[in-house]
């Protein structure tokens, strides 16, 4: 009997999400309904959360994507968060316990963008840094 371990499984899903149940069992030498069944398991227990896509921001039009780290006033963290996350710009918002309390990823057309973005964050009520990186290049997603 030929065993796959969640992390195995998931790793091959990250790599490509929409590869079907049949290349999968292929590789992994198991039956398809012992994938679907697995791959269900994992869904229903919250470990995969969702399907997505990988984009590059460049091919539809954004000069690049930045990370952005800011820091907040703890009285005003939960509004920031929830202003941030109605923000159509922002690609990604995360919590974080490192040299930020969030990071954000946004992707702009011209630096100009970038530069007023950064502009309208500094102004926001309870910011009090915003420190911005600009992605170069994405080595592993």
């Amino acid at each position: 009997m030929v065993r796959i371990s969640n992390l195995e499984l998931v790793k091959k899903l990250k790599e490509n999400a929409r590869i079907s149940y049949v290349e999968l069992a292929k590789y992994f030498g198991v039956s398809e309904t012992a994938i679907r069944k697995r791959i269900r398991k994992l869904e229903n227990e919250g470990v995969i959360i969702r399907y997505t896509v990988d984009v590059d921001p460049k091919k539809i039009g954004f000069a690049a994507s930045a990370l952005i780290g800011i820091d907040i006033k703890p009285e005003k963290y939960i509004k920031t968060i929830e202003t941030l996350k109605k923000m159509k710009e922002v690609v990604s918002l995360c919590s974080s316990s490192g040299d930020h309390m969030l990071l954000l990823e946004y992707w702009f057309k011209d630096l100009k963008e970038l530069s007023q973005f950064i502009k309208n964050l500094e102004k926001m009520d309870g910011i009090t840094r915003v420190c911005p990186s600009i992605i170069n290049e994405k080595i592993k997603c």
